[in-house]
């Protein structure tokens, strides 16, 4: 393939999510439901569901595609740039980059998604090793 359509860094990404963009999380079902993006416009579209329900997202703002670690959402993005949605980007780094850099979820962070150290108590980053 080529390459990445886009790509938008994570501060970018907050950024542009809290003034307007819409997030597509194409994550799993469960993986949602124990963890998810807290901004103010989200969609939830599973990677396994894009080809048959990608004509129900806005083309009329940015679209900020988001999965567990970013290799999904780039193969999402460039499969809805070439379906036409040219204001597509996806994220770097998904959820995991988007925890540790401090950025809001819903739910229990050390469920879904255990950043360096699963062992630890706390479930936020501390930065000790």
């Amino acid at each position: 393939m080529n390459q990445e359509p886009g790509l938008i860094c994570t501060t970018n990404a907050y950024a542009d999510a809290m003034s307007g963009a819409v997030l597509l999380d194409v994550r799993k079902k469960d993986e949602v439901q124990a963890l998810a993006f807290d901004v103010p416009e989200w969609i939830h579209l599973p990677f396994s569901e894009l080809t048959q329900r990608w004509r129900e997202l806005p083309t009329d703002r940015d679209v900020l595609v988001v999965c567990q670690n970013g290799t999904q959402s780039a193969e999402a993005a460039l499969y809805l740039q070439r379906m036409g949605l040219s204001r597509v980007k996806p994220v770097r780094g998904g959820l995991l980059l988007w925890m540790q850099k401090g950025y809001p979820v819903k739910g229990q962070r050390m469920d879904t998604a255990p950043l360096s150290h699963p062992s630890s108590a706390s479930p936020y980053p501390t930065g000790k090793t």
